[in-house]
């Protein structure tokens, strides 16, 4: 992830390669925070974040989510994050949320969605890490692929998203900014802001791209 983020990167003036690698970098961002918890290293650097908090009705609404964020970041720890996001998104047998794609859309892990993405992913050529213990539909590892193709098949993300992103990741997103730890509701924030306007710019675009994705 870029360590350059900062509120001129998040304008819509910034030039197309400049907003491929935001997009990408929010992507990997979201991603990090879902998968698992925030180091010392990496909440600092959210902290530290320079962006102005005092005109955020006025802001681009991934901005201003960003700004909110990185104001929670100032006021938690490592600890008290890692037992959040345990009790938030793994738990004992499954967390407070259940970011899975299967969940959200077939009400069962390891169901259509799942198959569905695996399907195009070995069409995509991605193939599983051998040292990951979740399935693909994990929002997050969703996040990390949408990162790869905007970098290298950019073609395929508009596709890509609205098959495999669009019909849930919303709801999961809204669920998170639902919980009672405010730096994991700051991010469910983040990342409701970021995916509506991803939905936004990529629909129209799915609608007239020849790339067949399949539907679970």
């Amino acid at each position: 992830m870029s360590q350059e983020m900062d509120q001129d990167m998040l304008a819509t003036e910034a030039a197309p390669d400049e907003q491929e690698a935001l997009r990408a970098d929010l992507y990997r961002l979201l991603a990090r925070l879902i998968r698992e918890p925030v180091d010392d290293e990496l909440l600092a650097w959210l902290a530290r974040l320079e962006l102005e908090d005092d005109v955020e009705e006025n802001r681009d609404p991934v901005a201003a989510a960003l700004a909110r964020l990185s104001h929670a970041a100032g006021g938690a720890t490592p600890s008290e994050l890692e037992r959040a996001h345990f009790r938030h998104l793994v738990g004992v047998v499954q967390g407070e949320i259940t970011p899975y794609a299967s969940w959200y859309r077939n009400g069962e892990l390891m169901d259509q969605a799942l198959v569905a993405l695996r399907e195009d992913l070995r069409r995509l050529g991605f193939m599983r890490s051998e040292c990951s213990h979740d399935p693909e539909d994990h929002l997050a590892a969703l996040f990390e692929i949408m990162a790869m193709l905007i970098e290298d098949h950019a073609a395929e993300t508009a596709a890509f998203f609205m098959s495999h992103l669009a019909p849930w990741a919303e709801r999961c997103l809204d669920d998170l900014a639902r919980v009672d730890t405010a730096f994991y509701a700051r991010t469910g924030e983040l990342g409701q802001a970021f995916i509506a306007r991803e939905r936004s710019q990529l629909a129209a675009e799915a609608e007239r791209s020849p790339v067949r994705i399949i539907e679970p």
